[in-house]
Parts: C-alpha cells; structure tokens; sequence
C-alpha cells in the first residue's frame, strides 16, 4: 500500500522535505503490501496447519492467557497498535471529541440497531435454514435450561452470536481505521467512548436477550484488554512521539522512523493470523460445516452493519475520514469479551463458546475486505478542506 498523504493530489508532490526519496522508499514496499489479501490466505493456510499438525503447540498458546486476554495476541497487538498510536497527533483527538455527530452515529449503529439485527439473523439461519442440520442438545454446555436439560444446540450458537453482537470493537478498530485511512483522533476517541459505554450497557442488554437473568460481566477481561490493547500502546505512542520530536525533529520523524515503523503493523497482523487459526486449526478441520453455519449469519451481520452505518455516515454528510471508521468500528466485535461471558454461561466446551470462536476467526479476514471497500468508495464522500483523493485508493489491501 502507498500511503497517500493529507492535501496531496493525483500530481502533487508531499509537501514535507526529502517527498521525492520518502516516495521512491514507498514504493518498494508496495509489492508486499499490495497484495495484502493473499499474503492474509497464506497466514490462514498455515495457521490451520500448524493447528492440525501440531495441535499441541496450539494448546500450548492458549493456555498462556490471563482473564481469557492471550498473550501471545497481546504482544501482536501491541505492535500492530503502537505504530498507529505514535502517528497521532493529539491535537486531532481534541478536535474529534469537539465534533459530536460521527461519535453519536456510531453509539446508535452499536447499541439500537447492531444487538437486534444480530438477534433477528442469527435466529433465522440458525433457528431455521440450518436447524435441521444441528441436532441434538448441546452436550459441552454447563447451562441447564429450567426443564433440567442442557439447550438444543442451536439455541447455543445463537446465544455465542448474540454475546459478539452486544460487544463492540474497542482496540482492533483502530487499525481497520489506519488501513483505510480514517481519522486516527477520532476513532481514538471512539474506542473511548465504546469501552464506557460497554461497562454500562453490556450486562442488562445482553441478560435481556439471552434472557439469562442477571448477566455476569467479564471485568477483569473488559479492564484488562483494554489496557493492553489500547492504553500500553497509547501511552507508549504519546511519550516516543514527544521524545523523538524532541531529540531528532519533525523531517527525521517522518522520513525515517514512521517509514521503517509502517510495515510493523502489516506484519504484526499476519503473524496475528496465523497464531489464530493455529489455535483452533483442528477444530475447523474436524468440523468445517458447523463452522460454516455459524459464520454465514456473522459474515451477514458484518456487511449489513457496516452498509447501515456507512450510508448513515453518507446521509449526514460526514467526511470520509470520518465515515469509514464510524461504519467499522460498529461491523467489528470485542472478541474477548463475548469468549469470556460464553464461557463463565454456558462453559468452554459450549456451542455458544464456540460462536464466539467463529467470530474471532472471520473477523480479520472480513474486515480487511471491508477496508479495501472503503478505500474504492471514498470519492462517495466530502473530503475536509485542503484535502484531496490520493492516486491510490485500492491497492493495499
């Protein structure tokens, strides 16, 4: 991917020092990030792999996790998150959180449409169209139903969905918004604003649609991934920029150290990929149509939100860079989140557990689909002033 800077045109050069060698350094990385998609395929073929092959190893990685937040996922994430966070100014952040309508777009998509919609879909595709292929009651469940038996299978994958589509993303997000060359400050303010919001919402919400009661609430898992995710990297992005601005200046900064730092986050996350799928490569294997069943109703749930709230954002006449990650940040889940409430509820052997698994392992590859369709429909939106499309808008992806 070439990253097409603010204010440059088809036929403008950047307007910093050293543009031209800064463009040239750009372009050799051009092969490798654009074709993006397939080196994405290759992360997930050999994550299945190793997951088969050595499903030991898989085990192994999964067991190093700390309130169901893995660890091995937290470092990638750190690296995929720090080179984003350090290329924030934070001028920007104070000017987003002064511009309330794409903030306000985004906790409508989230809470009033995103829960519902999730629980109209995945009841018609599993409730319906693939219920005659789900049989049985869900024998690794802990939840008993009020008849003393454990539920029909398919009530348990429906209930995992239901606990992705009342988490929303609050750190991966932010590179779906780098990706697709969205506001930075503004999506960091909506990470903010998501993760209070979960704290209040998420329980009686969820207990409403599961209709569970009362509603235990993963904290350490919310606390601690967000932590992780999003202050270790923001903090650490904050006090380098200051200190690297400081010692070497804006020219250095920008010519050298974001040039060699941008590939970090492309790389982090495939390496993230393959650590995923390798976690579970023996269980897409062993049962591939149950994957399927469960992933059909996520994948539609996804593109639907992320269509509801992209033509919203186009409706009210957001600017793209705003438009895109306010549509994201309502099509992704906070995954860790909804492993850790379908495991304390129905166990981690339940259908409902491995929903949620299914939602962990489609979301990258459909969210990176959703970013190179962003990146080809920005002429759709008003661009800020002084702002114009850059001479690639598809290609990294």
């Amino acid at each position: 991917m070439v990253w097409a800077k603010k204010g440059c045109g088809a036929n403008k050069m950047p307007e910093v020092p050293g543009a031209e060698e800064n463009q040239g350094m750009a372009r050799k990385l051009g092969f490798f990030e654009k074709y993006l998609t397939f080196w994405v395929l290759v992360c997930i073929g050999i994550g299945i792999l190793l997951g088969k092959a050595l499903p030991s190893m898989g085990e192994a990685l999964d067991r190093i996790s700390v309130a169901q937040v893995s660890i091995p996922i937290a470092v990638c994430l750190f690296f995929m998150m720090y080179p984003i966070m350090v290329k924030i100014d934070f001028a920007e952040v104070i000017t987003a959180g002064k511009t309330p309508k794409p903030v306000l777009l985004t906790l409508f998509v989230n809470w009033c449409i995103k829960p519902f919609t999730m629980v109209a879909i995945a009841t018609f595709f599993l409730g319906f169209v693939f219920k005659q292929w789900i049989p049985g009651l869900d024998m690794g469940t802990t939840y008993v139903t009020d008849a003393g038996t454990a539920p029909e299978l398919y009530r348990s994958y429906i209930a995992g969905c239901i606990l992705l589509g009342i988490a929303p993303c609050t750190a991966m997000v932010l590179v779906w918004s780098y990706l697709s060359k969205g506001n930075d400050g503004h999506t960091l303010v909506m990470v903010a604003i998501n993760s209070l919001t979960m704290l209040v919402l998420y329980a009686p919400l969820g207990g409403w649609l599961l209709g569970v009661g009362k509603m235990p609430v993963p904290w350490a898992t919310i606390a601690l991934s967000v932590g992780i995710y999003v202050a270790f990297p923001l903090i650490a992005g904050y006090f380098s920029r200051k200190w690297i601005l400081k010692r070497k200046g804006e020219t250095w900064f920008q010519e050298k150290f974001i040039h060699y730092l941008t590939p970090v986050t492309i790389i982090a996350l495939l390496v993230t990929l393959v650590i995923l799928f390798s976690l579970k490569g023996d269980l897409i294997v062993d049962q591939p149509m149950s994957i399927i069943y469960i992933a059909v109703p996520l994948f539609i749930q996804t593109m639907l939100i992320f269509a509801i709230g992209y033509g919203l954002a186009r409706l009210l006449k957001l600017d793209y860079r705003d438009a895109a990650p306010s549509a994201m940040i309502g099509a992704s889940n906070h995954f860790e989140v909804a492993i850790a409430t379908a495991t304390v509820l129905y166990g981690i052997g339940s259908g409902a557990a491995l929903a949620t698994v299914v939602g962990v392992l489609i979301e990258v590859p459909v969210m990176l689909m959703l970013v190179k369709i962003c990146l080809r429909t920005q002429h759709w939106f008003p661009r800020e002033a002084g702002e114009e499309t850059g001479p690639l808008t598809g290609e990294g992806v």
